[in-house]
């Protein structure tokens, strides 16, 4: 929905004691995937090398992927940034960026993994409705797709946005980051180098710009390595604006961004993020944030007093 509005002062559901890895700890949490139906949160614990389930309203989370160590064994994951939540096939779909694979963990057999996609240096991911696979390739400057039926299958995948080189013109990128696919299958891009998001029309040879574009800073013209994304029904960008630790909204057509959390400095307040990463939405259009430097998971709950 457009126009929400959500409290300035978050909860902490998930870490929040330090860095550390135990289960009560995160240690710089990067991607994060709410399951609506379960009531439980999958967090990308990057510093340790794994991925935990954390259960809404516990104090401590379950290590289901990953934990043994960082290493390029099948059960082992090397700082990893995004995950999703592939609920037909009740398994993880996993960015195993230091180990430069795609792989696949199931939630009801610990010994069935897999490897899906190899040789890509991955950040972010995203499956659209119909079943096929988006991948962000960061070295190469690109996002990719797989189709349903080619995932796992050794194929190359498809470029669908930049592949044109590191630049920033239209029909380039230079690192980019997070993914959002909306139902049309347009992409938004968190072109972290360019501080700014574009967005690719299916079929598209270039993108435009929808947040940021002019240089690097504070403005609310601006972004500074922007990260997590969401885009809701309308075209509304949601992004996470990392390096000013605030979220901005960008409605459709608009040249600036609203500030709807942070923007309060980098700390460890309830109303301050610390470089964020990941964003996701609940069914209830709460927001919640992997705030990477804080080594925690904060909910921004719908504020509804109007």
């Amino acid at each position: 929905k457009s126009n929400i509005k959500w409290k300035p002062n978050a909860q902490t559901i998930a870490g929040g004691n330090g860095k550390g890895n135990q289960l009560n700890q995160l240690c710089s949490p990067y991607g994060i995937y709410v399951d609506h139906q379960q009531q439980h949160i999958y967090i990308v614990d990057y510093g340790n090398d794994r991925i935990v389930k954390w259960k809404l309203g516990e104090n401590n989370g379950e290590v289901v992927a990953g934990g043994n160590g960082y290493g390029n064994r099948i059960d082992q994951l090397d700082h990893p940034t995004g995950v999703i939540l592939d609920e037909k096939r009740k398994s993880l779909i996993i960015c195993d960026q230091g180990n430069r694979r795609v792989v696949r963990w199931s939630l009801q057999n610990p010994n069935d993994k897999q490897i899906l996609i190899e040789n890509i240096s991955c950040w972010g991911l995203m499956m659209s409705r119909n079943g096929d696979l988006f991948v962000s390739d960061c070295e190469n400057d690109a996002v990719k797709v797989w189709r349903k039926g080619e995932i796992g299958k050794g194929k190359e995948g498809i470029i669908v946005a930049g592949g044109n080189g590191k630049g920033n013109k239209l029909n380039q990128l230079y690192g980019p980051t997070n993914i959002f696919i909306d139902p049309e299958e347009t992409i938004y891009v968190s072109d972290f180098w360019n501080h700014r998001v574009m967005k690719w029309l299916k079929g598209a040879n270039e993108g435009i710009i929808v947040a940021g574009g002019q240089d690097e800073g504070n403005s609310l013209n601006q972004l500074n390595h922007p990260q997590g994304l969401l885009v809701n029904e309308v075209g509304d960008v949601y992004v996470a604006d990392s390096h000013n630790n605030r979220i901005m909204c960008w409605s459709l057509g608009s040249k600036e961004g609203r500030v709807v959390v942070g923007g309060n400095g980098a700390g460890q307040g309830s109303n301050q993020l610390n470089y964020l990463r990941g964003l996701s939405f609940d069914v209830e259009n709460n927001l919640y944030v992997a705030d990477f430097g804080n080594n925690r998971i904060q909910r921004f709950n719908v504020d509804n007093k109007d």
